[in-house]
């Protein structure tokens, strides 16, 4: 069940800018480099130290996307201005727009470069602004008074942006038989809802998912301390945390080790590298066992796996790599398993509760 945007935005910016001399040499052997124009050497600055131009060239997102981009880029640490990291996005935004239109049907391949290249799941929905304009009238005249202006929830209505029927929605797709089952609006006009309306309503609350979880690039990271402790070791014990954690073991200790955000992100999502008072946190890797139809079994840490073929490497690095027949077996362990599967049921006040009790860890 993991997600493909996190290593895909790791492989993005293992291959996004050139450094000035890597850049020289380059040039002298003929090879692709980024466009000339305004914003250049300021991708280079930010981004140069460590990476390479060759994946970016031909691909294509919207702005929307490249700030999700930069701000994934700022959260793994990346070191520049404000204005800096606004001159990235221009540049990337005006040299690698998207290459089809706006408007492609949720069928259609995700905007990017050939190969297939994307942020996120592949399905991703594109919010078109227009539609998401229209959305918000119909929002505020059917949804606002209980689920609240930003679609966050309200004593009357639970938080939309974590609801798993929106995150799961595609252009109305779920939303569309979710409402034709009755669900009453506070203007009674539920039932009444066109195909178009349903859409631009899908855009406005995929509108508003994007700006909770991504909140523009330059933003400041808000006080999560805000739940109760002991609350947060009762969820603790019983969403089963304990049987993989011990606030005597493993975990102690952990709050002097981390701040109260990356504490968060951490439980949240295990598989990203964190930055704490201590610097990097390595995550475990994926592995797999494979048994081939004559009984001869190979374990190793899982290079990839698709519905046609699947490598791995074993412990002294050898690579190897089998197509997936019917009599293939293939298992999968992943150490985070738990932690995924919680994301679909944890209520922002269980977060909350959770970084609460995870910083009286000290």
């Amino acid at each position: 069940m993991s997600k493909p945007g996190t290593w895909l935005l790791a492989a993005f910016f293992a291959a996004l800018s050139l450094t000035a001399n890597a850049q020289t040499a380059r040039n002298s052997a003929g090879s692709p480099q980024l466009p000339n124009a305004p914003g250049k050497e300021t991708v280079q600055k930010v981004c140069g130290n460590c990476h390479s131009a060759n994946l970016v060239l031909g691909r294509g997102m919207t702005r929307e996307e490249w700030s999700e981009v930069v701000a994934s880029m700022i959260s793994r640490g990346a070191k520049a201005t404000q204005d800096e990291f606004a001159q990235v996005i221009d540049y990337l935004a005006k040299n690698f727009p998207p290459k089809s239109a706006p408007g492609a049907s949720p069928a259609s391949p995700r905007r990017g470069g050939g190969g297939g290249f994307t942020v996120g799941p592949n399905d991703k929905q594109i919010v078109d602004a227009a539609s998401a304009d229209r959305g918000k009238a119909i929002y505020s005249a059917g949804c606002e008074s209980c689920h609240g202006d930003k679609a966050r929830g309200t004593e009357k209505g639970p938080d939309l942006v974590r609801s798993v029927l929106v995150l799961h929605d595609r252009y109305g797709s779920t939303l569309k038989p979710f409402l034709a089952k009755g669900h009453p609006l506070q203007n009674g006009a539920s039932a009444s809802l066109n195909d178009q309306q349903i859409k631009d309503l899908s855009n406005f609350l995929h509108q508003q998912v994007n700006d909770t979880l991504r909140s523009g690039p330059y933003s400041k990271v808000l006080n999560v301390l805000t739940g109760d402790p002991k609350a947060g070791a009762a969820y603790f014990n019983s969403a089963g945390c304990n049987q993989c954690h011990s606030p005597t073991g493993d975990l102690a200790g952990i709050a002097s080790k981390y701040d109260p955000p990356t504490l968060q992100q951490r439980f949240l999502f295990p598989r990203t590298i964190g930055f704490g008072r201590r610097g990097l946190a390595p995550t475990k890797p994926v592995t797999a066992t494979v048994t081939s139809p004559d009984g001869t079994t190979v374990s190793g840490a899982l290079d990839k796996i698709d519905d046609f073929n699947v490598s791995l490497r074993d412990a002294s690095g050898e690579y190897h790599a089998w197509k997936r027949t019917p009599d293939l077996k293939v298992q999968i362990n992943d150490p985070y398993s738990a932690h995924i599967e919680l994301l679909d049921r944890y209520t922002d006040r269980d977060i909350h509760n959770v970084v609460a009790y995870l910083e009286t860890l000290k």
